[in-house]
């Protein structure tokens, strides 16, 4: 009995003790990967930029009425910005 009971003591504190050993090492691995990905992020990149639409809208200001270009940006971030390019008076 006695036997047995040093057996799953010993079998039981390795199983503790390896993941932590391996945990230990994939930290490390993963601080390597973070500098580097940090030197990736640093670098600029192309398909990060605010994507651009360009549409035409009718608006009714008053009694007149105005055909409108207007610009939209869309920003990676959410935000969104329009711009009114030309306007045209329709009637």
């Amino acid at each position: 009995m006695k036997k047995f009971l040093a057996l799953a003591l010993v079998l039981g504190s390795s199983v503790i003790f390896a993941p932590s050993a391996k945990a230990a090492e994939n930290n490390s691995t993963l601080a390597l990967e973070a500098n580097s990905s940090a030197a990736v992020n640093a670098m600029p990149q192309r398909w990060r930029r605010a994507r651009v639409v360009v549409r035409t809208r009718i608006v009714r200001v008053g009694y007149r009425t105005y055909r409108e270009r207007v610009q939209y940006r869309y920003f990676p971030n959410g935000r969104v910005t329009v711009r009114v390019l030309s306007r045209t008076r329709v009637r």
